[in-house]
Parts: structure tokens; sequence; C-alpha cells
């Protein structure tokens, strides 16, 4: 299977990076094609802008701003963000992907008629998410977990109709231990080679 991995976190050493390796390897030693977009490696740009804002709407592929991204999207036949969430959602980089990079004619196409929108991205099969909380589980779920939402529930409609998906988080991160952390990574390789 195709995985485009989407990672977002701007220090080189932390264990993000560590997710993303164990993430990476364990799809590739599962036999699966993988692709990288490491957003703050490669200072990806996420604000759009006032002209970008005003052809967002009525967008057409070759006019998208990001070509060389929405081809990754494309290609892919599954999706696994690598992330911390802060304050509760996506690290702003990552909502500026989506913002950027999730245009019309690309992932949804919208009737100008029913005004209803239309999956483009139904070669995705897989969605997974792998990321790290501050806060405890209890509380993520009693202030709806939105950056799951976002992705698993927003995001999948825009999917094949029997997308599997899978969410893993290390919660109280902020207090987390080596040994919480090492368990954390031996979850998530052998949840992402089963996925």
């Amino acid at each position: 299977m195709r995985i485009l991995v989407v990672y977002c976190h701007p220090v080189p050493e932390s264990f993000g990076a560590a997710l993303r390796d164990t993430v990476m390897n364990a799809l590739a030693e599962g036999g699966n094609e993988t692709r990288l977009i490491d957003l703050y490696a490669e200072g990806f740009d996420p604000v759009m802008g006032c002209d970008e804002r005003r052809v967002y709407n009525d967008m057409q592929k070759d006019q998208h701003p990001l070509p060389a991204h929405a081809e990754q999207l494309a290609w892919a036949e599954g999706l696994v963000f690598v992330y911390p969430t802060w304050w509760y959602g996506l690290p702003a980089m990552l909502k500026g992907w989506l913002d950027r990079v999730w245009t019309p004619e690309i992932t949804f196409a919208m009737s100008p008629e029913t005004k209803r929108i239309r999956p483009l991205m139904t070669h995705i099969r897989k969605l997974g998410v792998v990321t790290t909380c501050g806060a405890p589980r209890w509380w993520s779920y009693v202030v709806g977990h939105p950056g799951k939402r976002t992705l698993l529930r927003g995001m999948r409609a825009l999917f094949a109709k029997r997308c599997k998906t899978l969410f893993l988080a290390h919660y109280l991160m902020d207090v987390s231990t080596p040994q919480s952390r090492a368990d954390f990574l031996a979850l998530v390789d052998r949840r992402i080679r089963r996925f």
C-alpha cells in the first residue's frame, strides 16, 4: 500500500521525531511504499494569503498553489499524521497545510446546484493519527478532542466509505517518563504494523 506520512513538529530531536521514525520503519517493514512530508523541515508556509483565498472556491487542479503536495495526496492510498496536540488541536502548521493543500478539485468538489460536497479522495482506504497530548485522556474527551475530530471525522468524510482509522495518543506527555514513552513507541510499532 502507498502511505503518505505527514509529520509536524518544530524540534528535530523531539519525541515526535521518534514517533515519526517508528511509524516510517513499521510501515516499511510491513511492505508498504512510503513517502514523508516533514512540514517544518521543508519550511512549509501555512499562511493562506489574500489572493489565494479569493480564488480558493473556484480553484482548478492546474491552479493549485502547491502542486507537489497535491500530487502526494493523489499518490497515497493511506495517510498517517504524526504531530503533537497543542491546545487540544492541530498545530497551526498542520492546520495551514490542510487549508492550503486540501483544495477543491483535489480533495472535494461542490455541486453548483445542490452545494453538496462530493469526496474526491476515495482512493484513501486507511487513515492513522499518532499524537501526544499534555492533558489526560479524560480531559481531552471532555473538551471534545478537536484535532481527532478534525481528521478522523471531518477529513475522513472525503475518503473511501469503508476507510479504516487508527488513533494513538500518548496522554500526559508533559509529565511523561522514559518508560511511558518507550511503552508508547512499542504500542505504535505494533499497531502500525497491523494497520
